[in-house]
């Protein structure tokens, strides 16, 4: 993985970069030594390298089994819970997935991530016709979303295939001891697998959070945690200097840009299977910085699509955005724009190109068009989508964020203010203990 700085470096000069790399250290030291903020959550630190071989066999084995039974397998999770998984999932998949003749694997769907009575009225349509399990994901078993999803499909299934088969294809994953959902799964008898208690939502993607969906889905679990080995191996050993080390590129550069009113941040990518991983790394950001009153607001475009949108914003809009580009070297599949005798749509001059690199000059000619517009440009170059990759990507924008968020001088790790919306629902509601707060907010509506 490379990254590349285009008009950034001209806005500040190198006494910025300098003031910087102290406060890096000690955000470097207080992630290593778990003393800084939020440090009761720095368990994903240590993921790459502690992940069992016995865990991963086990996840590998009940990916087998459901492999044989399901053709579908629903995951049941909202933010961090369901979001890992299906960044990878979708960077990995068919794009056309759903129409394939045939599936190696289940096909794998969503629920709990919304509370849309239409989408889950769909899905029981589609479930309805189709042999399938689930995982449920939840540290509590109580959030409001996936369990009203759960209550709807563990009902379905038990009467689809009765209460005994419907246990075996049922899998809870959640916290080792306490909570509705290990509760309920203990009496009922769900094969079970643990969220660590140092590991929030977000930073769960290498927990079965993300391996189970990720293994059911036919890709190869053991590449993926290899990748963020790598990448931990590559940050943590090289210096902790501004010209070495990408986290640091990256974790300095945003608070710099950010000090100098850049205050929006658009995660580019040109494949449309990333769109999902743009998904991820907006929450992973946006919910790990945006406290205090202060913070980058994350946002995510796809191009060529968003050009003919978005794009017109981004040349020439408010200079208060930059851009973080993924950039693929490499497509993993081949086709070539044919020659047309006629001609008349005038593309006979890149006839012989392959589709890869014409999406490439729309990349580098988006690039200077929008640098030569006063848009800031991080580019992250990686050779291909795979599962290693993915693996180094996941942990260096995880590493990335911790130490931004130090810079920032916010807790990266804790969610205060998700929880406002919940409090104003359950009122609305009429959720026992809320009676005040229903008085008040029916006063304001």
């Amino acid at each position: 993985m490379k990254i590349e700085l285009k008009n950034v470096l001209n806005i500040f000069d190198q006494d910025h970069i300098n003031e910087y790399s102290s406060e890096i250290e000690i955000a470097y030291k207080e992630l290593l030594s778990k003393t800084g903020k939020g440090n009761d959550f720095l368990g994903w630190i240590d993921l790459p390298d502690q992940i069992s071989t016995e865990l991963i066999e086990d996840i590998q084995l009940i990916a087998k089994k459901i492999n044989l039974n399901s053709e579908i397998f629903v995951v049941i999770g909202i933010g961090g819970s369901y979001l890992g998984a299906r960044a990878i999932i979708d960077a990995l998949s068919h794009h056309f997935v759903q129409l394939q003749d045939e599936k190696k694997s289940p096909l794998i769907l969503y629920a709990g991530q919304n509370i849309s009575e239409d989408y889950l009225c769909d899905l029981i349509e589609i479930l309805n016709k189709k042999d399938y399990s689930l995982a449920v994901i939840s540290k509590s078993g109580t959030t409001t979303e996936p369990a009203i999803a759960f209550r709807l499909l563990k009902e379905h299934l038990e009467k689809k295939y009765g209460r005994e088969e419907a246990v075996k294809r049922i899998f809870a994953i959640t916290d080792s001891n306490r909570g509705a959902l290990k509760e309920l799964a203990n009496i009922e008898g769900y094969k079970t697998y643990d969220i660590p208690d140092d590991v929030g939502g977000r930073y769960s993607v290498l927990t079965p959070v993300g391996l189970l969906p990720i293994a059911v889905a036919g890709y190869d679990i053991r590449a993926f945690i290899n990748g963020a080995k790598s990448m931990k191996k590559e940050l943590l050993t090289k210096s902790t200097s501004f010209d070495s080390n990408p986290a640091t590129q990256y974790a300095i550069i945003r608070n710099l840009l950010y000090q100098n009113g850049f205050t929006n941040e658009i995660m580019v990518n040109y494949e449309p299977r990333l769109f999902y991983f743009t998904e991820w790394w907006k929450q992973l950001y946006g919910e790990s910085e945006g406290k205090e009153n202060k913070g980058i607001f994350p946002a995510g475009v796809g191009f060529t699509t968003d050009l003919h949108s978005m794009g017109q914003y981004i040349q020439e809009g408010i200079r208060n955005l930059f851009e973080t580009v993924i950039s693929i070297e490499n497509s993993n599949k081949e086709l070539k724009i044919p020659k047309n005798d006629e001609d008349l749509d005038k593309l006979n001059y890149i006839s012989g190109k392959r589709i890869s690199s014409v999406n490439h000059m729309a990349e580098i000619g988006t690039t200077l068009a929008h640098v030569d517009g006063g848009v800031p440009n991080i580019q992250i170059r990686v050779p291909e989508i795979s599962e290693f990759v993915l693996g180094q990507l996941v942990f260096f924008f995880e590493f990335a964020c911790a130490l931004s968020g130090y810079l920032l001088k916010v807790n990266p790790f804790d969610q205060p203010g998700v929880e406002a919306y919940k409090s104003n629902m359950f009122a609305l509601l009429g959720k026992k203990g809320f009676e005040k707060e229903t008085e008040t907010i029916r006063k304001r509506i």
